[in-house]
């Protein structure tokens, strides 16, 4: 199966560039395309200073519900939005008071990737943050969603009056040039000691990211200026003495001093294992672009199991640079003379409702319960559309009679069976679908510039234009039109545009 390889680049145009991002596309280009996947063959497509954030939102929603591995190359900067406190991606025509509109918002990264397969999804990036984006992200780290590999770094803004280089993307780009690839971490490693090597003053302060969930616990954290310390899971049993191992009080005894000797190692009844990280997510519609090398595969929706939904916690402050990582995470970085903060394995959204755990259904009589994505997934590649909906219908009556129709379950399965409509290639099913799943958040509370309301809006209108029966595409235009109102989302024009194809229809609202 072949692999995805997107390369992203962007910086605003201007005084307000604070990377030459687009420098290091020749490098990467000029990489084989198999290198850069990791697989036999791959697509390789590349988005160079875009200029809109939906352009960028295509070229990711594409790459996501592509089968095999995906790996994208990011390059850019990083700058907040002044409403909302959040990062978005800098592109072309950024400027500090149009990122909300002009910028690619981070949180649709892992939003975009959350129903791909664990650790079939890799996230290298060199950023650069303005001054404000870096005091937010000191204390809140970027994360790319659980079952998502996340490498590279975060710098701060370069000097007044100049433009930095992509110094670890360009020393990533000239390691895999050599035909080799070597495991990610070692990867990262070797491009982080290149970058170092290559701007020694301002590398010694970058935020380095490493977070692989797929990798085994590395065992003891390695902190600046602290001995390592076992690292054991805080739900490892303690072992209680039974009521003849308790020796009786006698008289206090004074031990011989005795030399120092080395920490006792970790017990063997309790191994160094780390949680299993959750991975969820949603498939999202395929959109063409420029691609070379090989021929891609059919598309395929990587479904996650509802037990692995995670509920987003708020926004807290992480801990200061030397003390222990959180035992979450599954990678440590290794010493460097800059502080390094860990990346959480998740960016919580703030407006996000927190999803909740979906009941399973009562399974049938003599049949084995197993995990209804993996067999969506399988009915969808098989082509058993009627099947895989079928399963999702029944996932979803059992979140109903759970938690309610607004439960975070039940929005999840009504977004499973949007995207497996349009996997089927039923347009208006998917259409009328992604409307409800509006209307189930808009009256859960959350708010209409909310990213998974204005999400599912905008894949509601991206399949109401595919509708080829009139009388079903003026119907459901009419109530596109009054959820439009309500929600414009971040493409200028979208209500006018839902009023001139309703007009084409014979339609006016």
């Amino acid at each position: 199966m072949p692999g995805t390889v997107l390369l992203i680049a962007a910086s605003p145009v201007g005084r307000g560039c604070l990377v030459d991002a687009a420098s290091v596309l020749p490098v990467l280009a000029a990489v084989a395309p198999s290198v850069l996947a990791g697989t036999e063959t791959a697509n390789v497509v590349e988005l160079a200073d875009p200029l809109e954030p939906q352009a960028v939102l295509t070229r990711l929603r594409a790459a996501a519900t592509a089968p095999g591995p995906l790996t994208v190359f990011l390059t850019g900067q990083l700058q907040l939005d002044r409403r909302q406190r959040l990062p978005h991606l800098a592109l072309a025509r950024t400027t500090p008071a149009t990122v909300r509109y002009t910028g690619f918002p981070w949180h649709w990264i892992p939003e975009e990737l959350r129903l791909r397969a664990p650790g079939s999804t890799t996230l290298l990036v060199d950023l650069h943050a303005d001054a404000e984006a870096w005091r937010h992200l000191v204390a809140r780290p970027l994360g790319a969603g659980p079952g998502t590999r996340l490498f590279g770094r975060v710098a701060p803004p370069p000097p007044r009056r100049s433009v930095a280089a992509p110094a670890y993307m360009r020393a990533l780009a000239t390691l895999l040039r050599s035909g080799l690839r070597p495991p990610l971490a070692d990867l990262h490693e070797q491009a982080l000691a290149r970058s170092t090597a290559e701007e020694p003053g301002a590398a010694r302060r970058d935020l380095v990211l490493a977070v692989d969930p797929a990798a085994p616990p590395p065992g003891p954290f390695a902190v600046p200026g602290r001995p390592p310390a076992p690292f054991a899971p805080v739900t490892a049993p303690v072992p209680v003495p039974g009521p003849g191992s308790v020796p009786a009080p006698g008289p206090a005894a004074v031990p011989a001093p005795e030399p120092a000797a080395a920490p006792a190692p970790v017990p063997a009844a309790v191994p160094p294992t780390a949680p299993r990280v959750p991975a969820v997510g949603t498939a999202h519609a395929k959109a063409a672009g420029p691609a070379h090398t090989t021929t891609p595969g059919p598309a395929a929706a990587f479904l996650p199991s509802p037990a692995q939904a995670p509920v987003p916690d708020p926004p807290a402050a992480h801990p200061a640079p030397d003390l222990d990582p959180p035992a979450a995470h599954t990678a440590a970085v290794r010493p460097r003379a800059h502080p390094v903060v860990p990346a959480p394995v998740s960016e919580p959204v703030p407006i996000e409702p927190a999803l909740v755990r979906v009941p399973e259904p009562e399974p049938e009589p003599g049949r084995v319960p197993s995990d209804p994505h993996a067999e969506i997934s399988a009915a969808v590649e098989g082509g058993r559309h009627d099947e895989a909906d079928a399963l999702a219908e029944r996932w979803e009556r059992a979140a109903r009679g759970e938690g309610g129709p607004g439960a975070g379950g039940a929005v999840h399965w009504m977004e499973v069976r949007a995207d497996l409509a349009m996997l089927a290639g039923d347009a208006e099913r998917s259409c009328r679908t992604w409307l409800a799943v509006a209307d189930a958040r808009l009256a859960a509370g959350q708010a209409p510039d909310a990213p998974g309301v204005e999400a599912a809006v905008d894949r509601a209108h991206h399949q109401w234009g595919r509708i080829g029966d009139a009388a079903r595409a003026r119907e459901l235009g009419v109530a596109l039109a009054a959820l439009r109102r309500r929600v414009p989302g971040r493409t200028r024009g979208a209500l006018d545009d839902v009023r001139r194809h309703l007009d084409r229809l014979g339609t006016r609202v």
